[in-house]
Formats: structure tokens, C-alpha cells, sequence
């Protein structure tokens, strides 16, 4: 099941949208995840061959990470896991700050070892993960949710995953 919403008060509603999510869930998965793709990059989108290997955000994408803290500084989020690259470290960065939280670390080409610890390490627990334009759809099927694509030039999408249900909300912020 899949819902998606496009508010101008995201931060409200998230947390609406949350709270309706939060049911009881089933022991072997988390409670919620929260999946979000890095934010813009500085060298916007070009090809790593011809722009910097691991490119930190752009100003939008600076905006957009703090937009993403401030909507998720009071949703219960008790772990993050970003990848390799700075720009998924960069857009977790200021949530991690606020909740005083540590990032962890998944190769981006690993969803299967990422989604075991998120089992294992966070059975009952509310996380955050930040992932890529071609990851967040393997990290959203593999939580049980729908099938997702996300464009190349696609940065606002929140998707909300109940591992239990597969229950899927999209919510879109921008800074």
C-alpha cells in the first residue's frame, strides 16, 4: 500500500502521518525506517568521471538536509545509516547533530547486509537512511515495501517504510 502526500507544512504533517504509522509492528522488523535520497549534490548530478569523486552538497542540497532534521527531530529516530560517500553523510549530518546520534556506516552496494543490521541491531527501533537514486528502491523493497523509481534529478522524496505491513508513505519536502 502506498500513499503520497505533497503538504506546504511537511513538518506538521509528518509527524501526523507518523503517528498513524507508529502501530504496533511485529518483533523481527523495525518499527518504522525512514528512507530518503542524498541531497543535492554541488557538482549537480555530473558524471563522477568528470566532476569530483565523492562531491560534498550544494547550498539547495545544505538547505534540504536541514529541512530533513527539522522535519524529523521529534519522530523517534534512534539510528542512522548512511553509505561510503560524504554527500549521504552531509545529508544525515544535521539530524545526527540535533539528536546527538552517531552516523553508521553501509556500503552502498550492500542493501542485503544493511537491511540485516537494521533487523538485528534495530528490531524496535525508528531509523533513518540516507541512500542513492539507484539504492533507495532495493532498500524500500527490501523493508517489504512497493516498487519506487526515483529520477535522476529527484531529491524531495521522504518515504516512510513499515517493515511489518510494507506499508509505504511518500511525503515531498523541499527547503
Amino acid at each position: 500500500m502506498t500513499r503520497q502526500f505533497g503538504f506546504r507544512c511537511q513538518a506538521a504533517r509528518a509527524a501526523v502521518v507518523l503517528a498513524f504509522l507508529c502501530l504496533p509492528a511485529a518483533a523481527q522488523a523495525q518499527k518504522l525506517v525512514f528512507v530518503v535520497r542524498h541531497a543535492e549534490r554541488a557538482d549537480t548530478g555530473m558524471s563522477q568521471m568528470k566532476g569530483p569523486a565523492d562531491p560534498p552538497l550544494s547550498a539547495r542540497g545544505e538547505a534540504r538536509a536541514a529541512k530533513l532534521a527539522e522535519m524529523l527531530r521529534e519522530s523517534g529516530v534512534s539510528a542512522i545509516y548512511v553509505t561510503e560517500f560524504r554527500r549521504t553523510r552531509d545529508t544525515a549530518g544535521p539530524l545526527a547533530k540535533k539528536l546527538q546520534l552517531a552516523i553508521h556506516q553501509n556500503p552502498s552496494g550492500d542493501t542485503g547486509a544493511l537491511v540485516r543490521k537494521l533487523r538485528g541491531a534495530h528490531a524496535n527501533d525508528i531509523v533513518l537512511v540516507v541512500g542513492h537514486s539507484n539504492t533507495v528502491p532495493e532498500i524500500i523493497k527490501a523493508l517489504g515495501g512497493p516498487p519506487v523509481k526515483i529520477a535522476e534529478n529527484d531529491y524531495d522524496n521522504l518515504f516512510i517504510v513499515v517493515p511489518a505491513t510494507g506499508t509505504t508513505t511518500t511525503i515531498r519536502f523541499n527547503p
